[in-house]
């Protein structure tokens, strides 16, 4: 029987390095060109990789949704859920405007080819963007709107999409973060610690990441975020699906589970049935460069001057005024696994109080939550008066162009099916975004008095303890499981 197992995982094994070595192929004399457009590529692409297309396509990554398998009380919906028919915090929502023509503009991050309004035909294996993910050379970009390669940088000759085609290979950080790194409309606003300065890192910044010249183990992102037939892992704290999730486990376990050489490791052990990894040993987040902490709408048209934060504009006209945060302390709360979303057309009990877009789901009582770390960020959107649920507006090429509200929120409705009243009101709304890079080497995690003996890390009180668990003893002791 053990034999059997054994040539059973030595066959998986040769199988997986034979597949990795062929992904990363020099396909230069497979690839010849020359090329104008991104679909020209995708077909000779297509002559040997129709199925991994085929899987691509069956993707949350292709659909923008997918089952919400992720939000509590939503977990057996059949119906999908994603970028495509959600609303967020950022530039909200890509449902607005006739036919969905603010796709046009969003799409840019799309994988694929052409998705300019809400009808697209998602079967078509050529408006796949196989280069976005797999191109390490030629500077690949897509164009600002229109859903297609930037062919103004091809003119100019800052790209070259003949050599991106022939460079292909497994995705390196630039890859993924050349959508993830700019969540939110630019370089990093949305993300906790994810942004361009995480495609070189040093060691400091982030362990796994880092360089090795710095010490670090310059692992890309599929290390942790496992993929199987392009389905990438990984289950956002603001997203209504995920295929598989990552957790440190992955890796620290066993042989190499954590503490084993600490001289604390019994006691720092203890604190796994509560405390999560990344709550000790991401302390900070945004260590080199400002991430967005808020963003009020409601300061949208007017004439505000804006002041500098971390070399971060604090107010655009088009957008309103933010506010910025580096080498961030996190917020702490329960987790176990589950979200609380808001989704479009959720009707707002009390308008006075917070929206929350995304929170994690857990509490003190719960034995399958642990406590982890999250940016906090918060802001305002506006709220249909009568109908009392955030309204979903066309910025691009409406608001973004003539700074009316009514225009936008009514161009908005047309767009998402929403009924408009005619009145709005802008509603204070929240976000919960884990931090979950940016993993600092063991010197620099959390040290005991900065959460216990005095420390004001952790609000103790506001996660269902009495005071400190030193003091007055953790979960069971304080009677709480």
């Amino acid at each position: 029987m053990k034999k059997s197992v054994m040539i059973l995982f030595m066959v998986s094994v040769l199988v997986l390095v034979a597949l990795q070595a062929f992904a990363g192929q020099d396909h230069s004399e497979f690839v010849k060109g020359p090329f104008k457009s991104g679909q020209e590529v995708t077909k000779v692409c297509l002559e040997c990789h129709e199925k991994q297309a085929g899987d691509f396509m069956k993707t949350s990554h292709w659909k923008w949704k997918g089952t919400p398998n992720h939000v509590k009380g939503m977990e057996n919906s059949k119906k999908e859920f994603g970028k495509a028919n959600m609303i967020n915090a950022f530039c909200t929502s890509i449902q607005g405007g006739k036919d969905g023509l603010v796709h046009e503009a969003c799409g840019k991050c799309h994988a694929g080819y052409g998705w300019t309004r809400t009808n697209y035909d998602f079967s078509k294996k050529e408006n796949v963007d196989c280069l976005v993910c797999h191109s390490t050379k030629g500077n690949y970009q897509r164009a600002a709107k229109g859903c297609v390669v930037d062919t103004k940088s091809m003119d100019r000759g800052s790209m070259d999409l003949n050599l991106a085609a022939k460079s292909v290979g497994l995705p390196t950080r630039r890859n993924c973060g050349y959508c993830h790194f700019f969540g939110g409309g630019a370089d990093a606003v949305k993300h906790a610690g994810l942004d361009s300065t995480m495609e070189k890192p040093a060691k400091k910044q982030d362990v796994h990441m880092g360089s090795t010249a710095t010490g670090g183990q310059d692992m890309t992102c599929q290390a942790c975020h496992v993929t199987k037939d392009h389905k990438i892992g990984g289950a956002s704290s603001t997203m209504a699906h995920f295929d598989s999730r990552v957790n440190c486990e992955q890796c620290h376990t066993g042989t190499k589970a954590p503490h084993q050489k600490s001289k604390n490791g019994k006691i720092l052990s203890r604190h796994l049935a509560a405390v999560a990894c990344q709550t000790c040993h991401i302390p900070v987040f945004s260590k080199e460069q400002a991430t967005k902490m808020s963003w009020k709408w409601s300061d949208m048209g007017k004439d505000l001057k804006a002041e500098e934060q971390f070399d971060k504009e604090t107010f655009a006209k088009k957008k309103g005024t933010f506010t910025w945060g580096m080498n961030v302390k996190p917020v702490y709360a329960w987790n176990n696994g589950m979200i609380e979303r808001y989704m479009v057309g959720d009707k707002i009990k009390d308008p006075s109080k917070t929206v929350y877009m995304a929170r994690p789901v857990g509490s003190i009582n719960d034995r399958t939550a642990k406590i982890y770390p999250y940016k906090l960020f918060t802001g305002d959107q506006p709220m249909d008066s009568k109908y009392k649920y955030l309204s979903i507006f066309q910025q691009y090429e409406s608001l973004w162009v003539d700074f009316n509200w009514d225009n936008a929120i009514k161009n908005g409705a047309e767009g998402s099916g929403l009924l408009y009243s005619g009145k709005f009101q802008f509603v204070n709304t929240a976000t919960y975004i884990a931090a979950e890079h940016e993993v600092s080497p063991k010197e620099d995690a959390l040290q005991c008095g900065e959460c216990h003996m005095g420390g004001d890390r952790m609000d103790w009180k506001n996660l269902g303890y009495k005071g400190d668990p030193m003091k007055f003893g953790g979960r069971k002791m304080a009677g709480n499981q």
